[in-house]
Order: C-alpha cells, then sequence, then structure tokens
C-alpha cells in the first residue's frame, strides 16, 4: 500500500493545505506529522506565548482529522532524524512540505532533501501554501526581488491566484505509526494574561466575523487605536490555520475598499516573504547599511527596559507595550509608532526591539517581523530612511481623545481629553498623584540624535 508523509510546519490546517492534498492524491495512506523541531527551541523561538497558540492548533488539527478517519502523529526531535524514522516505519515513498523562507528553513529542507534521497525517497516542495503569491513568482527585471512594495504590489495584483482547494472528506492514515503525546495549553506556564485562541476552527469563525462585520469599514479604521478594528488574524496567518490564499479570494469576492485594503495589507506581507527569501541575512543584519552607531551602555540598557515594561513616560508608547504584554499581540499603527521611538527618539539598535516582540508575539513571524523593524528603523525599505514618527503626534491623530491610552495605562484612567498624552503638562500636585514617570527623553533632542548620527541636516 503506498503511503506518503505530509509533513505539517506553517500550515496547521485541513482547509486549502495543498500539502495535504497532494499526499493524499498521490498515496493510499497519509501520515499526518508535525515535529516539534528541537532547533525552533534552542535559537530561542520557541516562547510561552506561541507555545500556548501552536498547543491549539495541533489539538484542532488532529480534532479535524480525528472527524474524517485520521490522527496527528505528533515526534520531537531533530526533525530530518524523525521524519526519516516515520518514513522507514511507515514504508512512505513520499514526503510533502510547504515551501518557506529564511536561512534555517532552507537548511531544513536540504537537509532533508539529501536525508531522504539517501533512503531512496522523494521530497515533495509546494509553494503558496504559507502565502499568497510563493517568493521569486514576480521580480523586477534587473534583481531576484522587489526592494520597494509599491512597484511589488502593481505585478502582485495582476497574479493569479492558485485556486483553494477543499478540505478533504477522509484522511486515512497507517495504524502502526507510533505518536506522541500532544501539548496542553494550560501545561505552559508564563503565557500572557489575554493571549487569544489558537486552532483552525476558531481562525475561520473569526475570518467569518471579519466578513460579516469588520472588513467593511477596515479602509477608514484599520489605524484606530482605540476602535480595535483590524482582523486580529495574523497569528493564524502565521500558524497557518488560515490560508492566506483563502482569505485573498474571499475578500476580493466581498468586495469594496475595505477589502482592498485588507488585501493591501496581505500583499504587504508576501512583500516581506520576498525580500527574505532573497536576502535570509535580513533576519539579523542590515538589509541596507546606514552606518548606525547604536548607544549602548548602561543608559541605552536603561532606556531599553524601560520602553520594554511600558514606562517611557509616553502614554501612547506605554499604551503599546503593556497590550503586547497583556495579550501578545499589538496593534500596527502601535507597532509603528514603538518601534520609531526605540529606534529614532532611542536610536537603540532595532535587534533590540525586534528580539523582545519576538519574545512575545503569538504572531511572532521572522519576515514580517525583522523587516518591519527595518523598515522604521530605516534601515529596510523604507523609500524614506530617515522618517521620524513623532509619537505625540501619532497619539492625536490615532487615539484623539485617548480612550486606548486610559484602556491600557491605568495610572492615567482619570485623566480627562488630550491633556492624557501629555500627563507631564497637568499641575505639579496632579503629577505627583498619578504614579506615572516623567518623560524618559525629550522628544526633539532625541530626533536630533537620530538625525545627527545619520548625517541629515
Amino acid at each position: 500500500m503506498k503511503v506518503s508523509i505530509a509533513l505539517f510546519t506553517a500550515d496547521l490546517r485541513l482547509h486549502d493545505n495543498p500539502v495535504l492534498r497532494a499526499a493524499l492524491d498521490a498515496s493510499e495512506q497519509v501520515v499526518p506529522l508535525f515535529v516539534q523541531d528541537d532547533a525552533i527551541t534552542a535559537a530561542g523561538f520557541d516562547v510561552p506565548n506561541r507555545r500556548a497558540f501552536l498547543a491549539d492548533c495541533l489539538a484542532g488539527l488532529d480534532a479535524g482529522l480525528r472527524e474524517r478517519g485520521g490522527r496527528l502523529v505528533l515526534r520531537s526531535g531533530d526533525v530530518v532524524q524523525q521524519v526519516r524514522e516515520v518514513a522507514r516505519e511507515t514504508g512512505a515513498g513520499e514526503v510533502h512540505l510547504a515551501a518557506s523562507v529564511g536561512a534555517y528553513a532552507r537548511r531544513r529542507e536540504d537537509r532533508l532533501r539529501e536525508g531522504l534521497a539517501g533512503d531512496g525517497r522523494d521530497l515533495r516542495v509546494h509553494d503558496a501554501v504559507t502565502t499568497a503569491l510563493p517568493p521569486g513568482a514576480v521580480t523586477p527585471q534587473d534583481r531576484d526581488h522587489f526592494a520597494v512594495f509599491t512597484p511589488y504590489f502593481r505585478r502582485w495584483e495582476q497574479e493569479s491566484l492558485r485556486t483553494p482547494v477543499p478540505a478533504p472528506r477522509r484522511v486515512p492514515v497507517p495504524g502502526q505509526v507510533r505518536s506522541g503525546r500532544l501539548p496542553e495549553r494550560g501545561r505552559v506556564r508564563d503565557t500572557s494574561p489575554g493571549l487569544p485562541e489558537g486552532g483552525e476552527a476558531e481562525g475561520r469563525r473569526r475570518f467569518a466575523a471579519w466578513l460579516r462585520r469588520g472588513i467593511d469599514g477596515y479602509a477608514d479604521r484599520h489605524d484606530d487605536l482605540a476602535g480595535d478594528a483590524t482582523s486580529r488574524l495574523s497569528p493564524h496567518l502565521h500558524f497557518g490555520t488560515l490560508s492566506a490564499v483563502e482569505l485573498v479570494h474571499r475578500s476580493r469576492e466581498h468586495g469594496g475598499p475595505g477589502a482592498e485594503a485588507f488585501v493591501r495589507q496581505l500583499a504587504w506581507r508576501d512583500f516581506h516573504h520576498q525580500v527574505l527569501a532573497a536576502r535570509p541575512q535580513a533576519a539579523h543584519a542590515d538589509y541596507r547599511d546606514r552606518g548606525d552607531r547604536w548607544r549602548t551602555g548602561r543608559d541605552a540598557r536603561e532606556d531599553a527596559a524601560a520602553w520594554r515594561d511600558g514606562r517611557t513616560g509616553y502614554p501612547i508608547v506605554d499604551a503599546a507595550m503593556r497590550q503586547l504584554r497583556h495579550e501578545g499581540w499589538m496593534h500596527n499603527r502601535a507597532r509603528l509608532l514603538t518601534a520609531g521611538f526605540l529606534t529614532k527618539t532611542l536610536y537603540i539598535d532595532w535587534r533590540t526591539g525586534a528580539r523582545h516582540f519576538l519574545d512575545l508575539l503569538v504572531d511572532g513571524d521572522l519576515a514580517n517581523n525583522q523587516l518591519n523593524w527595518q523598515w522604521v528603523a530605516g534601515t529596510g525599505t523604507d523609500t524614506r530612511p530617515n522618517r521620524v514618527l513623532n509619537p505625540l503626534a501619532q497619539a492625536r491623530r490615532f487615539d484623539p481623545d485617548g480612550s486606548y491610552v486610559r484602556r491600557w495605562v491605568p495610572e492615567l484612567a482619570g485623566v480627562r481629553g488630550r491633556r492624557v498624552h501629555t500627563p507631564w503638562s497637568l499641575p505639579r500636585a496632579d503629577r505627583e498623584a498619578l504614579d506615572y514617570p516623567e518623560p524618559l527623553v525629550d522628544l526633539a533632542a532625541g530626533a536630533d540624535r537620530f538625525r545627527r548620527a545619520r548625517g541629515v541636516d
């Protein structure tokens, strides 16, 4: 009996999963396999928030497979070793895998292909599983990737995406393959209190609700910090419980300015993946070296700690950092302004902030996190690398009545109106009663320091 392995990575779903579909089409039986990768743990990416969300995703995937006569096989250790062992145990001739980006994912794929070939087995890699359009599907004439979003998006919009495939009705799994115990969310310690629920069923429920009552207002409201008018689907895209291809198709079918704006954000996600695919070193090195000499030493470390703790004295920054700690998620506009404050006001290395985000974000995607940080820091793909986002201007524009700040900075809950954004302007007695820090740095001085460091007049 012909057997194939569907190796799940960032595609933990049954609906529109080309990896699982191809494995089923190629064989009479399929081993749905997930390997808890020792290398991910060793690299520090197996953090509590993502570990807990992953437990939800694996439990949901296993439940969906069992409804179809199958089950999820779980192994732990080195991916290549575990896949080869499962293939030997079951006699599988092929392994199906979603294409990925990043240096480690590529090395893993190369090792897996070499190891399977030595065993007389084949590796089949499938594109457009974790992204809507595969990295490298569109390129400019003079280089291997697009370095600016707008021309990339023009080409991206013209491409025809693959047709989503339905969830399988049955998944026959060999009976003799052994499996480890699925992880349990409740056993994961030190998670954010407001961490969202994971799993394909929850992702599809959220997306259906988004189409019904969220997407139509997205174009006008996506930057409204207090309104919380974004989809919050990024964790499900990161773990692949939702398909980017399906989201684009269904959003386009829905239509309207909100859907168009939402699809544009999905294209941004693809854009960053194609940059990282072409320049894997951008995960840790400047995409464009600006000659920065980032602040170091004790003062810089103390400033970075205050930023992480939400104690900078700038309420909009502190609110965002506290939301991140509480939910393991942060509004996109808040990500931009907090990153800008760290890199262009405090002049601290973007890698410091990117690491903190990856420590907490449930949607901590290497391509999007690192390249968004570089975009803000001016070392990435921004065509205006020296722009400075003034947090006060951002607060007045995107949290005009201070509701977002009051939600996340309870010390300031009693400050009415716009003065909540400038508590240092309150009478001295009122300030002392707040138990809220004075501003860490003068905004103008911080921006001037950045410009001088960059040699900008």
